[in-house]
């Protein structure tokens, strides 16, 4: 399974691509789309959805995994995060591919062992347990755990502590 999963944000969308088992993940690709504040969000959403179906262009993932919404203290803060997570819920439904969703505290734990871990607690495990050369930005590690995550679902035997849902 090619999974492409999404951390959305207005400014910073970290992404990643992974592929196979749980187990045993490749990394494909994994970036952060940064918009400068300059931009209007209107045109930093639209490019947002431009980025992604480019990367769903290039690399045919087979099912989609995005962030479910946290709290946050913010109305603005809120509503500029759906609005991202809106633009990468039409790249995906353009295309036709499933979009499962996952609590932060679920990815955490799935991947930490404790669902209230920090950034950089989820950074230096992604980096760990991926085998990878250099400690990814927080966004895009945040993506690779999303992935993670969805992999690990794809386990029956794990499905239930992750309670991904089908958006």
């Amino acid at each position: 399974m090619r999974v492409l999963s999404i951390d959305p944000a207005i400014r910073n969308t970290g992404y990643a691509v992974l592929e196979g088992d749980p187990r045993k993940p490749v990394v494909l690709a994994f970036d952060v789309i940064q918009i400068p504040s300059k931009i209007p969000q209107s045109a930093a959403l639209s490019a947002i959805r431009t980025h992604l179906v480019n990367v769903i262009q290039k690399f045919q993932p087979d099912e989609v995994a995005v962030e479910g919404i946290i709290y946050v203290q913010s109305h603005q803060t809120a509503i500029s995060m759906g609005a991202a997570r809106g633009a990468a819920l039409i790249a995906a439904a353009d295309h036709g591919l499933r979009v499962y969703e996952y609590a932060p505290t679920k990815v955490k734990m799935a991947v930490v062992g404790k669902g209230t871990a920090d950034k950089k607690q989820v950074a230096f495990m992604v980096r760990a347990l991926l085998g990878l050369a250099e400690t990814p930005p927080s966004d895009a590690a945040d993506a690779l755990a999303i992935a993670m995550a969805h992999l690990q679902a794809s386990d029956p035997l794990k499905a239930k502590l992750l309670d991904r849902r089908l958006v």
